[in-house]
């Protein structure tokens, strides 16, 4: 049957979500479903996803191309992360995916490269899937269950987002970068300026940005809180495409001449300055002369915040010839073995390395702590997304974030320096223009096809001893009577919740295991005190705004669930763990009046009743909590769907599809 949809208004965006719109309306804060073409998985995430296909009883995946990328946990210090490793190749050999060896790449250039198609959705389980945008593509990071339900063939569900258009007009300036563009806009918004909004560029600054330019910028925009980021498919995604073979893959999408946006806003690029996030919050940005001249002792270049050629070239140009003092630790984390051929072929490896500089796989290693852990209390340059606290697997750590200009003008300096001021300093006349490869290099064999159907269904999955089952979930009870077992400020990250580095990583497919890390950064006795409440009454947890914002990881909902959380009460959410926590069971709150999260302290114990009739069809989303410690009454709401109420009731999305 036809379904009723609000009238386009001429934007990618809209193109896009019409296009895969399998039910819902276009209207902003409305329920939508759409179509999924493509789906991407890592390993610190995707183990959990084919276990969760396990659990579906899936016999092959059901997308046009589903991709298993192994780029987070490649440090192999023991024998976990290799076992999760053959893990995951079997389980891609079993469903139907393709699989990325460890060391190929970073997911995100990588699927641009090999994968990525203008018109194409994309679902991820990691939350910069969103950088896909740079070519034309409705990409979207969300949890891993919701990418094992588009790989079973569902649809993906989300909250309609308004699109917001940022207008670019100029060319950026000698020694700024596509990294000072997305900064910028941080500046201007902080974390929470993106929230259920997709981030749309256009206007005629976009003719000077290349598709990895625009990678860059997409990229970053999860660190907005977007929904996603979308850039028109136009002449430079024709030649990115054409680049790596791929030209024929190539669709013109373009906003309309009169297109409006629900929120409109303009940069312009020759206005902009280098810029630096101060540590610990990607929104705390600052011209980068306002921090010059406080001391570094490493600065590190890579991630898929800034993954193309450029990014390492330029850099490598800057120090030929010259050399990284002694107390500057300089690392290149290459994107992906193309980077790294095509580095070498121009020279630019013999640059880096004469320099002092030390070249490490190509993966994503530091960005998600997994290997180069500064020094506690230096300061750390990186070109990576995020600078969460202790995100870099230091607890005292001083993350700052930047572009490689300023990283490698700062690292050639031995303090934080705009590269504008190192240029004048070395009398540089301009800034180096490397030229690429053409072709650029376009290694596949690290990418294993899908086996075929007959020959999969034979295949065993690998599990080694580091390797769980999924935690039983039950369904959520009549009457929540807890404690409040932890009280969190604003801007709480996953990263905090369920913390990566090589600490805990590497049980990331042993949820046990795993839980005895849960939320150990703002209180080391969490795991502990939830499982003395655990089978008894469980717990809940009360939070300010932005409740779990940053990495998609869904272990962050299922470890503390299997620590017995029952309930979050916050000011507000991020929206891909809102997501997470309904998806196991959890049920998220919002206090209607935001005052009332100052009065309820850690410990008290709050009671609700009548939960099943309250999320039951035509239940009302208001729910009266009392504070039996301090005798007063609150009201809070949900925004469930009733798809939404239906999981929760059952204690999750598993359960809630069990037959």
């Amino acid at each position: 049957m036809d379904l009723p949809r609000a009238r386009a208004h001429g934007t990618v965006t809209q193109r896009l979500i019409d296009d895969h719109l399998l039910s819902g309306r276009m209207e902003p804060g409305e329920e939508i479903a759409l179509r999924v073409d493509q789906t991407l998985t890592q390993d610190a995430t995707g183990t959990l996803v084919m276990q969760e296909l396990e659990a579906l009883a899936l016999d092959r995946v059901r997308t046009e191309a589903s991709v298993q990328y192994v780029d987070h946990n490649i440090l192999q210090a023991d024998e976990r992360n290799a076992e999760d490793h053959l893990f995951l190749r079997s389980a891609a050999r079993r469903f139907g995916l393709w699989f990325s060896k460890p060391g190929n790449g970073v997911s995100h250039p990588t699927h641009m490269h090999h994968f990525g198609a203008p018109g194409k959705t994309l679902a991820g389980s990691d939350s910069h899937t969103c950088a896909a945008g740079s070519l034309g593509m409705l990409a979207i990071g969300t949890g891993g269950l919701e990418v094992a339900l588009a790989m079973a063939g569902r649809p993906l569900h989300l909250t309609m987002p308004k699109v917001w258009g940022i207008r670019l007009t100029g060319e950026l300036p000698p020694w700024v970068s596509a990294k000072d563009v997305i900064l910028e806009l941080l500046r201007r918004h902080g974390v929470q300026g993106g929230v259920h909004r997709v981030l749309e560029y256009h206007g005629p600054g976009l003719a000077s940005l290349t598709a990895m330019d625009r990678h860059v910028i997409a990229n970053m925009g999860a660190e907005l809180g977007a929904t996603t980021t979308v850039f028109p498919s136009d002449g430079a995604v024709r030649g990115f495409l054409d680049g790596v073979g791929r030209g024929a893959d190539f669709v013109e999408i373009t906003a309309d001449e009169d297109a409006s946006y629900d929120l409109d806003e303009e940069i312009d690029l020759s206005s902009l300055e280098p810029l630096i996030a101060r540590p610990t919050s990607p929104g705390n940005v600052v011209p980068v002369r306002e921090a010059a001249g406080e001391p570094i002792a490493q600065a590190v270049i890579g991630s898929s915040a800034n993954p193309g050629f450029r990014d390492f070239a330029v850099p490598a140009a800057m120090v030929a010839g010259r050399q990284v003092p002694a107390g500057v630790s300089f690392d290149i984390n290459p994107t992906s073995r193309e980077i790294l051929q095509d580095l070498t072929r121009r020279g630019a490896t013999f640059d880096l390395i004469a320099a002092g500089a030390r070249i490490h796989q190509s993966g994503c290693l530091g960005c998600i702590g997994m290997g180069q852990a500064p020094a506690t209390g230096s300061n750390s340059l990186r070109t990576f997304p995020r600078n969460f606290p202790g995100r870099s697997g230091t607890a005292d750590d001083a993350v700052w974030l930047c572009s490689p200009e300023t990283a490698t003008a700062s690292a050639l300096t031995g303090a934080i320096a705009d590269p504008r001021d190192w240029a004048e300093r070395v009398s540089a006349a301009a800034p180096p223009t490397p030229e690429a490869p053409d072709p650029p290099s376009n290694n596949d064999a690290m990418l294993e096809p899908p086996l075929p159907p007959d020959e999969a269904a034979r295949v065993r999955l690998v599990r080694g001893p580091n390797i769980s089952a999924l935690p039983e979930l039950d369904p959520l009870p009549d009457s929540i009577h807890g404690p409040v077992l932890l009280k969190a400020g604003d801007d709480v990250s996953t990263d905090e919740i369920s913390p990566a580095g090589a600490n805990a990583l590497p049980y990331r497919s042993n949820i046990p295991k795993l839980a005895g890390f849960t939320l150990i950064r703002l209180d080391p006795d969490y795991p502990r005190r939830a499982e003395a409440v655990r089978e008894d009454t469980g717990h809940l947890i009360v939070a300010g705004a932005n409740y779990g914002q940053g990495s998609s990881r869904e272990h962050a909902a299922i470890a503390p669930r299997y620590l017995g959380l029952r309930a979050v009460i916050a000011k507000s959410y991020a929206r891909i763990h809102w997501q997470n926590l309904v998806n196991f069971g959890v049920l998220p709150l919002e206090f209607e009046d935001p005052a009332d999260y100052d009065r309820i302290g850690p410990d008290d114990r709050l009671h609700m009743s009548g939960l099943r009739e309250a999320l039951a069809p035509g239940g009302e989303p208001a729910l009266r909590v009392r504070n039996a410690t301090r005798d007063e009454e609150y009201t809070v709401r949900h925004r469930l769907s009733p798809r939404q109420r239906e999981a929760v009731l059952a204690g999750g999305i598993i359960p809630a599809l069990a037959p």
